[in-house]
């Protein structure tokens, strides 16, 4: 058998005396399973607290790019970035925002968003922009 000495910031560590918390923290997360094999059932997903608001959206996902104008963004709040978009309508700013337009990739890489809640994320920076 080979053993394994290795010193980190004066310490040493060697193989065969993880305690139970490192290797509590170094265990796999998950594990396969082969159709016809008895597997303990995977945890539940969390339930989801319910669709997100415009302006709960924007904060967490639009920000990142409106807050500061990147890729040309229009930013929020901006009456004069918004304008010339607002005056092709509300129903065109939905379809850019959902399937994407120019630098802005199909709703704004929240793929787990609904429509509805990227509708909500643009009405809330339009009218925070009017």
């Amino acid at each position: 058998m080979v053993s394994s000495l290795v010193t980190v910031s004066g310490v040493s560590y060697s193989e065969g005396t993880a305690t139970d918390s490192v290797k509590e923290r170094i265990a796999p997360v998950g594990k396969s399973c082969m159709s016809g094999e008895s597997c303990a059932a995977a945890p539940a997903a969390p339930a989801s607290a319910g669709p997100k608001s415009g302006k709960d959206l924007y904060g967490t996902v639009c920000t990142t790019c409106h807050a500061t104008g990147v890729l040309n963004a229009p930013k929020f709040g901006n009456a004069g970035d918004w304008a010339p978009r607002i005056a092709k309508g509300l129903d065109t700013l939905y379809t850019h925002a959902i399937g994407g337009f120019n630098s802005m990739p199909p709703k704004g890489t929240c793929a787990s968003c609904s429509d509805d809640e990227i509708k909500g994320a643009v009405k809330y920076m339009v009218d925070g922009s009017k």
